[in-house]
């Protein structure tokens, strides 16, 4: 039971950790199974965004069969089940992304090795919404029992154009009073978010009229006239401090060797400490595709699809503090790292939180996503030791 004679402060820390930490360390090889099999049954189920229904309903599921209270789909789709604690009045969300970047198209077998789990969308977040559903028995098995009420939420629409709103509509709707949120990723070992960087997402879509004189063939056609548009994207001053940058992500346009493209696609990404430098890329790629519209004749429209403003905690909150004492103690490498996933939500909603990865993974976003197995102790022993610092007040406190 997580109680104060059950925790210690670390030096130079206010920070308090449990002292079980290395005992959960040892036992959690045991509950490897429940996970490994929770985590092949979500893989194994596509969930692109706005299509995570399937997903969702395996997850309330598994929330029903561990005994959670108030299981539950909400109506944009988000699945939530309440793990009941000790005091009726103190709630904490922890919360993975449902959805990934892979179409139903794709083959989603996931192949567990002695060492391994590789396959798409493993660790980016089949692995977080495993936890999710293999948490209520991880705590009974290691005899764990939180004071809080814990708010187990997969959340949908979360990647991509979904921006965010199946995390969004739910704390916009919620009236849990909720002392912290805890966003679970797959990856990487030892990550912790805090921050939610500046970001605007957006498209840019050429389109140039079908008939063309056989004089001007090829002189004029939207990828012409996108390659425009990126050579003044890539001629834009990017300031060191604060750190800025724009991700070209994607390219589409054209049908054949002999076709000319009438319509090309440019998905693009800004990121920024400032929220000044967001707005002014932003005000410039405007100016930019107005430019290239009246140069090449086209027509050249600049959509934004998702935006995150800066915010977060500082290094000095508690929960920050703690969650730095806890990948010293396991003896990880912390990669302290801005995120515009769902802690960007919480930071939006006014509640303190952060992000944490569970294990190693590489090849990320493709069909060979590949995570650690042995690391991953590691990983859930942070997320247990920081779930029990959280319960034990350190938020509280924070007021």
């Amino acid at each position: 039971m997580t109680k104060n004679k059950h925790k210690k402060t670390l030096p130079g820390s206010d920070a308090v950790l449990p002292d079980p930490l290395p005992q959960w360390l040892e036992a959690l090889p045991a509950v490897r199974e429940t996970l490994m099999a929770n985590l092949v049954m979500i893989g194994e189920i596509p969930a692109p965004t706005f299509d995570e229904r399937e997903r969702i309903e395996f997850l309330v599921q598994r929330f029903s069969e561990c005994g959670l209270q108030n299981t539950s789909i909400d109506e944009i789709g988000n699945g939530v089940g309440i793990l009941p604690g000790q005091e009726s009045n103190r709630n904490i969300l922890v919360v993975a992304h449902a959805d990934t970047v892979f179409p139903r198209s794709v083959d989603h077998s996931l192949t567990v090795g002695h060492d391994a789990v590789v396959g798409p969308g493993v660790a980016d977040n089949s692995l977080g919404m495993a936890m999710l559903a293999s948490l209520p028995t991880i705590l009974e098995r290691l005899d764990i029992r939180l004071q809080c009420h814990l708010v187990l939420m997969g959340a949908v629409r979360g990647l991509g154009r979904g921006n965010l709103e199946g995390l969004n509509f739910f704390l916009d709707n919620n009236t849990l009073p909720l002392e912290a949120g805890l966003c679970v990723e797959g990856a990487q070992l030892g990550r912790l978010s805090y921050i939610s960087a500046g970001m605007l997402r957006g498209e840019i879509r050429c389109r140039v009229p079908e008939e063309f004189d056989w004089i001007q063939r090829g002189a004029t056609n939207a990828l012409l006239t996108l390659n425009e548009v990126i050579n003044r994207i890539l001629a834009i001053p990017l300031p060191r401090r604060p750190r800025t940058s724009i991700v070209l992500g994607s390219i589409e346009g054209g049908k054949g060797y002999n076709v000319i493209p009438t319509e090309g696609l440019l998905r693009f990404e800004v990121r920024s400490e400032s929220e000044e430098q967001v707005h002014d890329i932003h005000e410039r790629l405007e100016e930019i595709a107005a430019e290239v519209a009246a140069l090449t004749d086209s027509e050249v429209e600049l959509q934004t699809v998702a935006r995150r403003h800066p915010g977060g905690l500082t290094m000095r909150h508690p929960l920050v503090r703690t969650s730095r004492r806890i990948i010293e103690t396991l003896d990880m490498e912390p990669r302290i790292t801005p995120s515009i996933s769902e802690l960007s939500s919480l930071i939006e909603h006014g509640i303190p939180g952060v992000t944490i990865g569970l294990t190693e993974a590489e090849h990320l976003h493709t069909p060979e996503e590949r995570i650690a197995l042995q690391p991953l102790y590691n990983g859930m022993a942070q997320f247990l030791a920081l779930l029990a610092a959280i319960d034990g007040g350190i938020c509280h406190d924070a007021e």
